[in-house]
């Protein structure tokens, strides 16, 4: 049985699927040599033209000679440009492409000199180069498939695996086309020196040139070149074949030759065989031993409207237009021009644009050669197009669903295997362009992979960039963790103890919040806050002491019980007293406070002491007046219930009292812990002495008023009542200037708690006026002892008297009270016209209500008070 090599060297030759047979048109051409065209005075050159990811390497206003390299790259798929010709690079920027779609694409413009001056060419001797600088040259010149395909040459002169076969297509099988017959007429010696360079780095078993029948004198000079080069014998022949379109197909001509069918999707580089064009081999040898770059190649002008037809050296980047002109082309209306053959070729939108590395044809045909195109009919399912189809395929099948858009079917029918060689179209009765629509879906599906790769890239990147937080996060944690163990290892006992007691603080501070707030939401408190988001820490702790004292007191008088009403009333203002003196001295005895809390909670204690002391007094007093009392009447009864009465009444004042100590312990923290700078202090301080000032005139004003009301009332003469009036007389003075006085403890310490001085001088005022009230007090009840008052123009007469001196000492009190601010620093104007913050203004109205509100408490308390002396009276 005969190998492949065996049927090989005998010429065996095998039949292709499909194909057509038409016209041949090649004698317009190639009846005269390869010829050369004027220079144009403007070369346009895309870059980059065969692959991506380029720069360019020159500028507009660079100077190049011909040779010069316009890009450059990395990418085994790129190659890079020359300049064409020298000139000037005049404009990089967008101009039409050698397309059917004519999009714009980046071009150098290059004004040419006329003087086509070559660049430094190197020169080698072939064995002077290894493979790999063989292989880098071809790179570095350009080289690209020449046949019309453009696959860049040196990606198949360094296949990875054993080529055993290498063809040389010299078939041209478009009708038009005449360039690669030129070229292998005229340059066989040239061709056979570019084949050699390909088998010394393939070394192939068998090297065959194939070429179609219709070119003898091609057949020939290659035939006469191959017994003249230095190739060892057998290893080179020249084989001709059946003239039959697409027959100079790669795949097709693999077929022909050795009956082998290329897989669908594989290269021919699978079965061991490479394919090269004529022209590719001319311009490796061109490359590697004269140093040329791909700047020009033989293009075939033809047609019946070209008064020149023939193949023609061009320049790289030569316009269409330069070259029809340079032909003498006639045109027709509607006039084509074709890019290639008209099998293949595609029309021209716009003849502005440049040859590349892989046009081998401009084709002007007359209206005779090729009519109009013809009206698109409706698939009469003949089935001509699938059996001239040389790939095999369904062109049925692929039309429908790339009509319909159906990309996807359209690909599961081996869209991508076909060569676009137009011989379905050519059949086709309906005149239905087939390959248009098979070039549109497979634009559209490779758009779609392009999308989807991308896509797929950047995943890889987030992926990439989620694995890169991750690990940085790794990597921080693994410093801290490692920085915190070197911490631990220099510290001393001392050190760690301080840490663990900081710890132990914090986790206090996280209870105590949390039991805080707990208790605020299920216990009634009797602290009011004006602001239920921000609860400064001194204030939440004086609210949750009151509330655990007042719930310790209710649970003992729920388990104590009591019998009456009066001894009810007592007990709770007992209460309320002690619940703001264990209040206070629970604060002190929890966590460590603030000076400005400590200071408020002092206030708060005194306070809460002297309302105790006032309950404690009242009972007291009663129950001494019962016990020195003989048997009484049954108006004594009446006046003893009333005694009682008014004894109540004052109780529930003392209790009112204690509250409204409790609220000043609120308002004085809150204020204490917000105060800043001494201006605002200032301001404050001068506020609460208005305020003071207010509060002592309207109870002086309101004593005065209940005296003369109880007096009028009266119309018998009463001892008793007589010295209750006298009493509550005095009791209010003293009432009032001790509340001054304590409004200027406040205020004072609200100022500034740091300042020893004026807190000494606050105390000093506050003592002062409290012994101006008891004077005062002493000297009206030495003047007018009980048994001395005998009238009640006397009583009128004593609390006239009193009056004036009660409103003289609170005057002289808020007098120096105001005495007192100098001293502590000028405020900047009165308060009356004060410009003061919104927080200001805020404490401010929260100091005015406490105050309207202890002035309504003393306000009804005196009342009562008359109104029971007034019933004594009477009866």
């Amino acid at each position: 049985m005969l190998t492949l090599l065996d049927q090989l060297d005998k010429g065996t030759l095998w039949r292709s699927p499909g194909g057509i047979h038409p016209p041949e048109v090649k004698f317009l051409s190639n009846a005269t040599p390869i010829g050369q065209l004027p220079l144009a005075s403007t070369y346009l050159v895309p870059v980059p033209q065969v692959g991506e990811n380029c720069t360019l390497a020159v500028k507009v206003g660079d100077s190049v000679l011909k040779g010069t390299p316009l890009t450059q790259g990395t990418s085994i798929w790129h190659l890079p440009v020359h300049a064409p010709t020298s000139g000037t690079i005049v404009a990089i920027e967008p101009r039409a492409s050698n397309h059917a779609s004519a999009l714009p694409v980046n071009t150098c413009v290059i004004a040419a000199d006329g003087k086509d001056t070559w660049c430094e060419l190197v020169q080698n001797q072939l064995d002077d180069l290894s493979h790999q600088q063989i292989v880098d040259k071809v790179r570095s010149a350009g080289i690209a498939g020449m046949g019309g395909a453009a696959f860049p040459t040196h990606i198949k002169l360094n296949p990875v695996s054993e080529i055993d076969l290498v063809i040389i297509n010299g078939v041209e099988c478009e009708p038009y086309i005449s360039a690669d017959d030129r070229l292998m007429r005229e340059y066989s010696q040239d061709i056979l020196a570019g084949i050699g360079i390909i088998h010394r780095l393939l070394t192939p078993k068998r090297i065959v040139i194939a070429i179609e029948d219709n070119k003898p004198e091609a057949a020939k000079a290659m035939q006469t070149a191959v017994s003249q080069c230095g190739l060892p014998a057998g290893s080179i022949r020249v084989t001709v074949i059946p003239t039959k379109y697409p027959s100079g197909g790669e795949k097709q001509l693999i077929q022909i030759i050795t009956g082998r069918e290329v897989p669908s999707g594989a290269i021919p580089a699978k079965l061991g065989i490479v394919v090269h064009n004529v022209g590719t081999a001319y311009a490796i040898h061109q490359a590697v031993t004269q140093g040329k770059p791909l700047v020009e190649r033989v293009v075939t002008v033809t047609g019946k409207n070209v008064g020149k037809p023939g193949n023609y050296w061009l320049p790289i980047g030569t316009p269409v237009d330069h070259v029809l002109t340079a032909t003498e082309f006639t045109p027709e209306p509607d006039q084509k021009v074709i890019i290639g053959g008209p099998m293949m070729g595609h029309a021209l939108a716009n003849i502005q644009v440049p040859i590349l590395k892989g046009t081998n044809c401009i084709l002007v045909p007359s209206s005779q050669e090729i009519g109009s195109t013809p009206e698109e009919k409706a698939c009469i399912r003949c089935g001509e197009c699938a059996t001239a189809c040389p790939a095999l395929l369904l062109p049925q099948q692929l039309f429908w669903h790339a009509k319909a858009e159906e990309y996807d079917k359209a690909a599961s029918y081996n869209l991508k295997d076909c060569i676009e060689c137009g011989c379905c179209s050519y059949v086709c009765p309906s005149d239905i362009p087939l390959v248009e629509y098979y070039r549109i879906a497979k634009s559209a599906l490779k758009q779609a992979a392009d999308e989807k790769q991308q896509a797929e890239r950047a995943k890889q990147r987030f992926d990439a960039r989620l694995a890169r937080l991750e690990e940085e996060k790794l990597a921080r944690e693994a410093k801290a963790k490692e920085a915190s163990e070197r911490r631990q290892a220099s510290m001393t006992g001392t050190d760690k103890n301080a840490v663990a007691e900081a710890m132990a603080r914090i986790a206090a501070k996280k209870a105590a919040a949390q039991a805080v707030t707990g208790e605020s939401i299920t216990e009634e408190s009797s602290v009011t806050t004006t602001d239920t988001t921000e609860v400064p820490k001194g204030k939440a702790a004086v609210a949750a002491a009151i509330a655990r004292a007042k719930a310790k007191k209710a649970a003992q008088a729920n388990a104590d019980g009591t019998d009456t009403n009066g001894a009810e009333t007592d007990n709770a203002v007992t209460m309320d007293a002690n619940d703001s003196i264990s209040a206070t001295d629970t604060i002190a005895q929890e966590a460590p406070l603030s000076q400005k809390d400590k200071v408020a909670a002092a206030i708060a204690r005194a306070k809460a002491k002297k309302a105790a002391q006032q309950t404690d007094t009242a009972p007291l007093e009663s129950t001494e007046t019962a016990d020195n009392t003989p048997a009484l009447s049954a108006d004594d009864d009446k006046k003893a219930k009333v005694a009682a009465a008014v004894a109540r009444a004052k109780a529930k004042k003392a209790a009112q009292q204690a509250e409204t100590a409790a609220s000043d312990i609120e308002v004085s923290t809150e204020i204490s812990v917000s105060d800043v700078n001494d201006a605002e202090a200032i301001k404050k301080a001068k506020v609460a002495a208005a305020v003071a000032r207010a509060k002592a005139k309207k109870a002086a004003q309101q004593a005065e008023t209940n005296a003369e009301n109880g007096l009028n009332q009266t119309t018998t003469p009463a001892v008793d009542s007589t010295a209750s009036v006298q009493a509550d007389v005095n009791a209010d003075a003293e009432t009032a200037v001790n509340a001054v006085a304590t409004d200027i403890e406040v205020s004072i310490t609200d100022i500034s708690v740091n300042d020893a001085e004026a807190i000494k001088k606050a105390k000093v005022a506050a003592a002062v006026a409290r012994a101006k009230a008891k004077k005062i007090a002493a000297a009206s009840a030495e003047s007018k002892t009980d048994a001395e008052i005998e009238s009640v123009d006397e009583i009128q007469t004593e609390a006239n008297v009193a009056s004036p001196l009660i409103a003289a000492t609170l005057d002289t009190a808020t007098t120096e009270a105001d005495a007192l601010l100098p001293s502590l620093g000028s405020a900047a104007e009165p308060i009356e016209t004060a410009q003061l913050s919104s927080e200001e203004l805020k404490k401010a109205r929260i100091a005015a209500t406490i105050a309207k509100a202890k002035a309504k408490k003393a306000a009804l308390a005196q009342e009562a008070n008359a109104s029971s002396d007034s019933s004594v009276t009477n009866d």
